[in-house]
């Protein structure tokens, strides 16, 4: 009796740190959509998303901006909303890894959220921080938002970055 509770006791466990925090889903257009929260490990591990993969190879973040971010950007933290579905979140995610990588971004600061067509999502956080378009990368300090990028970026992703620093920097 003791080994069969045991081994469902381990089950139980296995069973519930196996669950996802994110959703996957073949939405009516035929694409596989990522809704909850989930990691750029997630993206990279999909298969199906290349763009993911070759984005990230293809792009070269600028000197200047990596080496500010590498000194300032860990004081902040990132709130990420994007559409595994979406050509703007395919041309720029695979941007942000890359800018975080090369800056060092610790991702224990990062949550990133997938969201369906109607911007909707696993639980509430695109409600909470008012997301109407994916991509949205949210810059907090201390919990409070300091600046966002949203769909496109002014000159790259991260130029926007220390742009949205220094000026929350400067007030």
């Amino acid at each position: 009796m003791r080994i069969l509770f045991l081994a469902l006791a381990i089950f139980t466990v296995m069973h519930t740190q196996a669950q996802s925090t994110f959703d996957k889903a073949i939405n009516d257009r035929n694409e596989l959509v990522f809704t909850g929260q989930f990691t750029f490990a997630d993206l990279q591990q999909e298969a199906s998303f290349k763009w993911m993969t070759e984005g990230t190879d293809a792009y070269q973040p600028g000197a200047e901006a990596i080496s500010y971010l590498k000194n300032e950007l860990n004081k902040y933290q990132l709130v990420v909303f994007m559409g595994t579905w979406c050509e703007d979140s395919h041309n720029l995610i695979p941007k942000l890894y890359k800018v975080l990588e090369a800056a060092g971004y610790p991702a224990q600061q990062l949550t990133l959220y997938g969201l369906d067509r109607e911007k909707k999502g696993k639980g509430t956080a695109h409600e909470e921080y008012k997301v109407l378009y994916v991509p949205t990368i949210i810059v907090l300090s201390g919990g409070k938002e300091v600046g966002r990028i949203t769909e496109t970026v002014r000159r790259s992703v991260e130029a926007d970055l220390v742009t949205i620093i220094k000026d929350f920097q400067e007030k």
